[in-house]
């Protein structure tokens, strides 16, 4: 047989391998939260953007939340300003919120909507007060010695506009920031705003994109699957900190809330999502109920 013949016939297994999966998740919402290393390479945003639409097309309803941490940090190193974090939190004052809203609501969320379009999907960007969508209050934290500023935790979602959205055309991508009843704005973090978004539309999968291949334990070594009750642990015994505790916070409730199934894949590694999805193996941590 042709080398040429048997090349095409393992895309064919490939393709093959994911009809289950296709067959099992179409007409399902999966939220992804986007960030990390894949927002800022450029041959790995183009493979999200085509990922995204080619989810789209075959069936499965993609709502996108996106961060911008770097992109914030770097417009406020050029203001001058120095990047205070807290538990992994950006300290946010009030010019550092102005900042946060013009980098995530104006620069980052319509470049990404720009380029899923490019690719042929029909996104519409959104943030917490288009709707609205959902609204804020100021976070509070044990540690009253510390004040994050306008760093805000959501206390409500309506689901209504991305229900509709994504049962048309659409592909909702989402800003963190919202505003609470007065109309005072806040920087929210995205991991958390991807969490109440999945529970709010009944997600079928939350996926996390990161700069880590997933959750690692203390040798280092890949944890391909665990049960959310584990999760407390890791982070009392330090195997999960920093940055990560409000990311696997927010795991903890999304799967309690009734979110099926939960993916902590390495954005660095390009059709992440895909490989994670539609793979018996896939490449990341499962967190299930």
């Amino acid at each position: 047989m042709q080398e040429s013949i048997r090349n095409l016939i393992e895309k064919a297994h490939v393709l093959l391998e994911a009809l289950p999966y296709i067959r099992e998740f179409h007409g399902k919402i999966f939220v992804i939260k986007y960030g990390g290393h894949a927002m800022v390479d450029p041959s790995l945003k183009e493979s999200f953007a085509r990922d995204v639409v080619l989810l789209k097309y075959i069936g499965i309803n993609p709502i996108i939340v996106h961060g911008g941490g770097p992109q914030i940090g770097e417009m406020l190193n050029r203001l001058g300003k120095k990047s205070e974090f807290f538990q992994g939190l950006r300290i946010t004052d009030h010019e550092t919120m102005e900042v946060t809203e013009m980098v995530l609501g104006g620069k980052v969320n319509k470049e990404i909507v720009a380029l899923i379009n490019k690719h042929g999907g029909n996104a519409i960007g959104l943030t917490g007060k288009d709707g609205p969508l959902f609204f804020a209050r100021k976070m509070k934290i044990k540690n009253e010695e510390v004040d994050l500023g306008f760093v805000g935790e959501v206390t409500h979602v309506d689901p209504s506009i991305l229900i509709s959205l994504t049962k048309d055309r659409f592909i909702p991508v989402v800003a963190p920031v919202g505003a609470d009843e007065s109309g005072t704005t806040y920087n929210i973090n995205a991991d958390i705003v991807a969490a109440e978004i999945a529970i709010a539309v009944r997600a079928e999968k939350l996926l996390y994109m990161t700069d880590v291949n997933g959750l690692l334990d203390k040798s280092g070594n890949l944890i391909k699957s665990i049960k959310y009750t584990k999760l407390t642990e890791l982070i009392e015994d330090s195997t999960i900190k920093e940055g990560m505790i409000p990311k696997i916070k927010s795991c903890i409730k999304a799967v309690k809330s009734g979110v099926r199934k939960i993916h902590i894949v390495n954005g660095k590694i390009p059709h992440c999502l895909l490989l994670e999805i539609f793979t018996q193996e896939g490449i990341g941590t499962e967190i299930v109920q």
